[in-house]
């Protein structure tokens, strides 16, 4: 038998070839030439190759960045006045409900630390705040840094009590160039760095004789 003959298959009254990896080939469509320009008139895309006459767009290495508008605020700029952005000077609060703390049922005062310890907040450097979901049933004093109305309501009527905490965590300060510090809004005021207005450290000065002279 002739090696061809060992290779054919019988599959009814039909004899194949098996199926060998030099016999795929890709869907009709699926791989397309690249297309060749500049290569006369014949081809339809030659002389300019499909560019077009003159501008920035026929030259090699034209064209523009990807986002550029021609010179007017991009729309990755303009979103953030539409959509609203995120606030990286926003104080992260650790809020937690009264149904948690009544969990713990734990004797004595509620604190940020004991919080802290049962794993309710991440860490005492946060500021705690409580609110009022759950059901207290016990009078408890707890100490936290804010309560909503709703939770101090509750609180008060389990007999609770309720200690406003003083914050000396690293977001009670406004953002250095903020308008809402008073600082800048008297800077503001006395236009600094405007034409004809005095320069920063010399406007401070004059804010610190300013409140020397009140005091």
């Amino acid at each position: 038998m002739s090696s061809m003959g060992m290779w054919l298959v019988q599959t009814g009254k039909k004899t194949t070839m098996p199926l060998t990896l030099d016999d795929l080939r890709p869907s009709e469509g699926a791989n397309t030439s690249k297309r060749r320009v500049g290569r006369g008139h014949g081809s339809g895309r030659g002389k300019t190759a499909g560019r077009g006459t003159k501008g920035q767009n026929s030259r090699s290495g034209g064209g523009v960045r990807i986002g550029f508008e021609g010179g007017q605020l991009p729309i990755q700029r303009r979103m953030p006045y539409k959509r609203g952005f995120t606030n990286i000077w926003k104080t992260p609060w650790e809020t937690v409900n009264l149904g948690r703390i009544a969990a713990l049922e734990v004797d004595g005062p509620v604190t940020p630390a004991l919080l802290v310890e049962h794993g309710l907040v991440r860490g005492e450097e946060f500021p705690v705040k409580i609110l009022a979901s759950g059901e207290l049933s016990a009078a408890i004093t707890v100490h936290a840094h804010g309560f909503s109305k709703a939770a101090i309501a509750a609180i008060e009527a389990a007999g609770g009590t309720v200690v406003t905490l003083e914050r000396t965590d690293d977001w009670i300060t406004a953002r250095p160039r903020s308008r809402q510090l008073p600082l800048n809004r008297e800077l503001k005021a006395m236009r600094v760095g405007k034409v004809g207005g005095p320069g920063r450290r010399e406007a401070i000065a004059q804010l610190q004789e300013r409140e020397a002279k009140e005091a």
